[in-house]
């Protein structure tokens, strides 16, 4: 099969003949239609995740069709149309028996744990646990966004954020995470304010349902910032706010943005080579703030965030902003760190 490889931290990777994956026994192989370019890939081709080991096929957030299917798995079948959590649970952990397979304690994850999703194939673990049926109406494309990005904003807003129609929401970040944190907050009635330094990310977040969008280029000093700016337009401060892009000045600033008794919800990942944030635990104290995490949606919960897509209140179509050949995917990845645009870019192996 064809894929895209790269054997050095950062170096441009190139798309090469590679050998064909197999199933395990509770396995599956998926013929992958669409997959996701995502900030973790740039982050995991970078060098940020411990858990790669070179040569390596990036990809996580997936959609496809079940190509082969291990003696062990038994609800699915070759044909079959499916997504997958970027975190695939083994079932069988204690986290995975209370319902936390996001959190499973011997997690795999495509495009890290082992090669991924930047290809014409790739072998999922324990299927029967993590396999999402793809509703006939959704197109790969946009399924493919589902795993990752759509998916863990809505457990981050809904579930994690506990959001209540009404409430003010600020995201910090609008790439595809925090664009999709504004589509599904809206969507359930809060009040959002946007917060990024693109017009472009702006822009699309308007048009998802932001109320105030937030310029945070060059926002520093006495007003407060962002953070300030945010406490302004809400009257005091969010009652929800979420760094979506994972980096120690949004993540402190998300944190500044919040009214009393607020909730925080870190989404974005904060690999260690940029340093640990500087959390204003006085505040947290002081003011009842919560300080929470939020890490994907296991595969059981997505029922409710399909429901909304089915009947449009969600429409994560229009996130896909490009769709590219498997060709092009080793440039638009190292591009990512260095120009990260809005919007979703998806990559189908088989175009072109």
């Amino acid at each position: 099969m064809r894929a895209v490889v790269f054997e050095a931290y950062g170096r441009v990777a190139d798309v090469r003949e590679v050998r064909d994956p197999v199933p395990s026994e509770h396995g599956v192989v998926v013929r992958v239609e669409a997959t996701g370019l995502c900030r973790s890939d740039w982050h995991g081709w970078m060098g940020h995740d411990p858990d790669i080991t070179l040569p390596h096929v990036p990809g996580h957030e997936l959609a496809g069709v079940v190509e082969a299917v291990g003696p062990g798995v038994a609800n699915w079948r070759p044909g079959d149309q499916v997504t997958v959590p970027f975190v695939c649970a083994c079932g069988r952990c204690a986290a995975c028996a209370a319902g936390d397979q996001q959190v499973c304690e011997r997690q795999t994850q495509p495009g890290f744990t082992h090669w991924g999703s930047f290809a014409e194939y790739v072998a999922l673990e324990h299927a029967d646990v993590n396999l999402v049926a793809v509703p006939e109406e959704l197109s790969f494309a946009t399924a493919a966004g589902l795993g990752c990005r759509f998916a863990t904003a809505f457990r981050a807003v809904v579930a994690q954020g506990r959001l209540a129609p009404g409430e003010w929401v600020a995201v910090h970040g609008c790439g595809g995470v925090g664009l999709s944190a504004v589509m599904i907050a809206a969507a359930c009635g809060a009040r959002v304010v946007a917060v990024d330094v693109s017009p472009q990310a702006l822009e699309l977040a308007r048009k998802f349902g932001a109320a105030e969008c937030v310029d945070a280029a060059g926002l520093t000093g006495a007003g407060g910032g962002a953070a300030g700016a945010v406490r302004e337009l809400t009257g005091g401060g969010a009652h929800l706010s979420l760094d979506a892009l994972g980096s120690p000045a949004t993540c402190a600033s998300s944190v500044q943005s919040l009214r009393r008794r607020g909730r925080h919800v870190q989404v974005g990942l904060l690999p260690s080579a940029a340093g640990d944030p500087v959390v204003p635990m006085g505040r947290v104290i002081g003011e009842e703030l919560e300080i929470l995490g939020s890490h994907g949606m296991p595969a059981h919960a997505y029922g409710p965030m399909l429901d909304m897509v089915r009947s449009g209140a969600l429409r994560p179509d229009l996130l896909v902003t490009s769709v590219i050949p498997l060709d092009a995917a080793p440039a638009a990845l190292a591009a990512v760190g260095t120009a990260p645009g809005a919007g979703v870019t998806i990559i189908e192996p088989a175009r072109g």
